[in-house]
């Protein structure tokens, strides 16, 4: 099988990458050659896929059984995408977003049916409008387009928090850290390599053209739980402050629209549709398994502990108010 991966080389792609490779896919890559990531096996193809015409030069002649567009963003993206690899490919996957489900949720468990709107992040917003342009082109048989949902996918390099590092460091140091809500709201960590066996899965499925799969885990966590196992991972005491999504949108509009929009939700997911199709998609690294992979990374490569001085002092900030206004 022939596949080509636009990008390739991000949290999730790099496992999807090394999956296709140990699988004998015939894999190429079309980026900018500028990652830390390499792979001994890909065929890569170096250019900037927002230049369309570069693009088509450099894809001319070739043809794939696949294609995934790894940084497809926004609608313009999607149309470019139509453009060029209408024709030239028997699947065109599109990476979309499980946070396009609507928030706040109506009903549980979320399946592919459940309505795509998001009034809080324009994230979630740009990735429905592809989902319509690709579907769009679909229908009017100018592209076989499955599309993929992920929420939240990680690796070892992946710190789950909305500050990043900077909450690592805080609890290193024994500051406080921000916990949006009560921290009881449910929430789902998928592996990158769990992700990747459901999603190299799809390839060259008759049964997946036209079709939407979110390829999420079964393990269901709350934002307490993820906290206190990093801390624990740590060696460090947890000292932690509940303060409300909206609250914190007024000091930090793009961590509080990505709440708002996704995190501060519960979200539990029917996963049967992918697993129909994908049997061998089954979630074998738990996240307390994970949070020791990430913990070690960063303890093992002290050039990527990086505080961010802006971050932190929103941290402070939005704890001191929040404190100030509950005496």
């Amino acid at each position: 099988m022939k596949v080509l991966f636009i990008g390739g080389t991000g949290t999730i792609s790099s496992a999807c990458t090394e999956l296709a490779l140990r699988s004998g896919i015939d894999l190429y890559h079309f980026n900018r050659g500028q990652s830390h990531r390499k792979f001994e096996g890909v065929k890569n193809i170096k250019g900037d896929i927002r230049n369309v015409e570069e693009s088509r030069n450099a894809l001319k002649g070739m043809n794939f059984d696949v294609v995934v567009d790894w940084i497809c963003f926004t609608g313009e993206h999607a149309k470019a995408d139509v453009e060029l690899f209408s024709g030239i490919t028997g699947q065109f996957i599109f990476i979309s977003s499980a946070s396009a489900y609507k928030k706040p949720v109506d009903k549980l468990p979320i399946t592919e049916e459940t309505p795509l709107e998001n009034k809080f992040w324009e994230y979630s917003r740009n990735k429905i409008e592809c989902e319509n342009i690709f579907r769009k082109a679909h229908d009017e048989n100018r592209m076989p387009v499955t599309i993929v949902r992920p929420s939240h996918t990680y690796d070892r390099t992946l710190i789950p928090f909305e500050w990043g590092y900077t909450v690592i460091d805080r609890i290193l140091n024994g500051k406080k850290v921000v916990i949006h809500g009560d921290g009881t709201s449910l929430w789902v960590m998928t592996h990158n390599t769990d992700f990747a066996k459901g999603f190299n899965g799809l390839f060259g499925k008759k049964e997946a053209l036209g079709e939407a799969f979110h390829i999420t885990g079964d393990e269901l966590l709350n934002w307490n739980l993820i906290f206190r196992l990093f801390a624990e991972e740590l060696g460090k005491d947890l000292d932690a402050i509940h303060i409300p999504s909206d609250f914190i949108d007024t000091y930090d509009n793009r961590v509080g629209s990505s709440l708002l929009g996704d995190k501060a939700h519960s979200v539990i997911f029917d996963n049967s549709k992918i697993k129909r199709l994908v049997p061998e998609f089954v979630q074998t690294v738990r996240f307390k398994d994970g949070v020791k992979e990430i913990a070690a990374w960063y303890k093992n490569n002290p050039s990527w502990c990086k505080k961010d001085e802006v971050n932190d002092k929103i941290i402070k900030l939005i704890i001191f108010d929040y404190m100030r206004c509950m005496r």
